[in-house]
């Protein structure tokens, strides 16, 4: 069971991982836990938070609440139902393409 549910969040994680490598944006994270650290291209973590939140909806975390090394970062989570992701990914590349 334990299994099971690993192999279902890094299946959203892989989600993840694919939209932003499709969409230019380095990252890492999401092979052995569930958060995908993504770079956000030269935009402040909260910029790119308030981005994401106010155009497409979608709730990450701002880097920089893990400490000056995260200034430039989001986090995403792959906690939720792969219709959920999928839904979310879908709303980041019509805003980010």
């Amino acid at each position: 069971q334990i299994k099971a549910n690993i192999d279902y969040y890094l299946a959203n994680a892989r989600v993840v991982r694919q939209t932003m490598t499709e969409l230019g944006f380095d990252h890492v994270g999401g092979e052995n836990a569930p958060y995908i650290w993504i770079d956000g291209n030269g935009r402040d973590s909260w910029e790119f938070f308030d981005l994401l939140l106010d155009k497409a909806g979608v709730v990450c975390t701002p880097g920089q609440g893990f400490g000056r090394c995260g200034t430039q970062y989001i986090r995403i989570s792959a906690f939720n139902s792969p219709e959920n992701v999928a839904k979310a990914m879908a709303r980041v590349k019509d805003v980010l393409k």
